[in-house]
């Protein structure tokens, strides 16, 4: 099968139309329509509903929908592999959700390549959605993520919940009705236990999908939010950042998830995510 004609009809997918994908693609319209021409007649089905307003798959194209991505993934990862240079056997592809670098991910990073000169890692950042979808086709071997459902040949390995805490550029900051509070999206369960608790507290005027974000803004503006204890603990340290009395906790699961014919001859893996799930002292 024509790997570029496979690769066109994902363009064509991703970009809504054959035009843009040819766009995208730096190839003529009448390229684009020759490619997905062969792939159709390869497989004996129409793929695609080629409409005025752009295009939609056919039940036939969104069964091979998933094959498609997979097969251009496991192609990305064989080039990577193959291109290794001298000294280097094996590598590691890790996808981190931009929430969990500071902390764990950069654990997991840091025991990846502690220790094991012949391994290459590649680090890719991405949503929970990309996460999981870069995983189902290849596209990376492990993920760290706040899901804990395992899909197909792959294992969760559940870590220590991340702490949620509240902290403030000011020691004397109520826990509740503060000005300057900046709210934290942490996801919907986190949404659930932090409105249960602060139901009598009205809208915060700031609020940000990032702990990052957050924390920067917090560093130069003032204010009190919500933050992973393990990327706001080196500004307590430096006392840049407080922890106001009798404030609640909260908790946000996290998972390593991981292909499991990419960790079959990983010897290294196992031992490290026992000592990633050991209670911090």
């Amino acid at each position: 099968m024509n790997l570029a004609a496979v690769q066109t009809f994902l363009s064509i997918v991703d970009t809504g139309s054959l035009v843009r994908a040819s766009q995208e693609l730096n190839v003529t319209q009448s390229t684009v329509t020759a490619r997905l021409k062969t792939l159709e007649d390869a497989l004996g089905q129409q793929l695609l509903n080629r409409q005025k307003s752009g295009t939609t798959l056919t039940p036939a194209g969104a069964k091979f929908l998933r094959y498609a991505r997979t097969m251009t993934g496991l192609w990305r990862q064989a080039k990577y592999e193959t291109a290794l240079p001298a000294g280097l056997a094996s590598v590691c592809t890790f996808g981190c959700d931009r929430e969990l670098w500071h902390g764990p991910g950069r654990a997991f990073f840091n025991g990846v390549v502690g220790g094991r000169d012949d391994m290459a890692v590649a680090v890719r950042q991405g949503s929970a959605a990309e996460l999981e979808n870069w995983l189902a086709e290849g596209m990376v071997d492990v993920i760290l993520t706040y899901d804990q459902v395992a899909r197909g040949s792959q294992t969760v390995h559940p870590l220590p919940p991340e702490e949620l805490v509240l902290y403030s550029d000011r020691p004397d900051t109520p826990i509740d009705n503060d000005p300057l509070y900046i709210f934290v999206d942490h996801g919907a369960e986190y949404r659930q236990q932090h409105d249960e608790f602060y139901h009598h507290a009205g809208v915060a005027r700031i609020s940000f999908d990032s702990s990052w974000w957050a924390l920067q803004h917090m560093l130069e503006h003032g204010g009190s939010a919500y933050l992973p204890r393990a990327l706001a603990a080196p500004y307590v340290e430096q006392m840049r950042l407080h922890l106001p009395a009798e404030a609640p906790v909260f908790y946000r699961k996290k998972s390593l998830i991981v292909r499991d014919t990419a960790a079959r001859n990983w010897t290294w893996f196992a031992p490290l995510v026992e000592a990633l799930s050991a209670p911090v002292a």
